[in-house]
């Protein structure tokens, strides 16, 4: 990541929690606490932020701002394994055919299948404004967004209610993506997002997760749903054989793309 797109997410965070630990830097960027440290010192001599033990603040100035609409943590996960998600996200366009209707669930994953989906001719629904609006202004896909209120820290578009729009739609397939895949099932960090992505999973077909070596065997705070319910299982060639021995068990098909060691 390079320096300057690291400091406009470093604000980011600021905008959304007005503190920001050291720890919490490093964990969300990837970065090291040496590199952070010098980053939170460089920024407070331009007066972007103000620099307190332990980490930095929010510099004001009297204004109040305003949260982005898309959020620091969307584009921090956008960056990681970068070559290993834009080769999963290929493969799963791959596995579509022009005229088919599919979702496409929001994330730092799924959002690069839409460079992919450029020269596509399909219907597709999303909750990610992000990813919709890249394929309105890129593609002739016909794209759906279900109504409700715009998250921002993840991009998304979520609805409260217990009957919408979406109701009304089938797709032969969707694409997901997660923090974690393994022995418990498909796992999800943000406790928000389940309802939504339960009720997206009953219109489609087939469930289709992309998921990095990284994810699989990894666990988060909520189970999102059981292996069961898991039709095909994308990832790269650095992925632990035992993990993919037991997907396999479960009757999941694997994908693998080939990415290099330093992937």
């Amino acid at each position: 990541m390079l320096e300057k797109q690291r400091h406009l997410l470093m604000l980011d965070m600021l905008i959304e929690k007005q503190f920001v630990t050291v720890k919490e830097f490093c964990c969300e960027l990837n970065a090291s606490e040496a590199t952070i440290r010098r980053d939170i010192i460089k920024l407070d001599n331009e007066n972007s932020l103000k620099k307190i033990r332990g980490g930095a603040e929010l510099k004001t100035n009297g204004k109040k701002f305003i949260e982005p609409l898309t959020g620091s943590i969307f584009y921090a996960n956008r960056e990681r394994q970068s070559e290993s998600k834009i080769k999963i996200a290929q493969k799963a366009v791959e596995l579509c055919n022009d005229n088919e209707s599919i979702t496409i669930n929001g994330g730092s994953s799924t959002f690069m299948m839409g460079e992919y989906l450029k020269d596509r001719r399909m219907s597709v629904l999303t909750n990610s404004f992000e990813l919709a609006h890249f394929l309105v202004e890129n593609s002739e896909n016909q794209v759906s967004l279900p109504g409700g209120e715009i998250y921002r820290k993840q991009s998304l578009v979520l609805s409260s209610f217990e009957r919408d729009i979406i109701e009304y739609y089938h797709t032969s397939k969707m694409f997901l993506g997660t923090p974690g895949i393994g022995e418990f099932g498909v796992m999800e960090s943000d406790l928000l997002l389940i309802r939504q992505e339960q009720k997206l999973m009953q219109l489609t077909d087939q469930l289709v997760i992309l998921a990095d070596s990284t994810k699989l065997g990894n666990r988060s705070n909520f189970v999102l749903c059981p292996l069961d319910k898991v039709d095909i299982l994308i990832t790269d060639s650095k992925a632990d054989k035992k993990h993919l021995q037991l997907f396999e068990d479960n009757d999941i098909e694997v994908i693998i793309v080939e990415v290099s060691d330093e992937a």
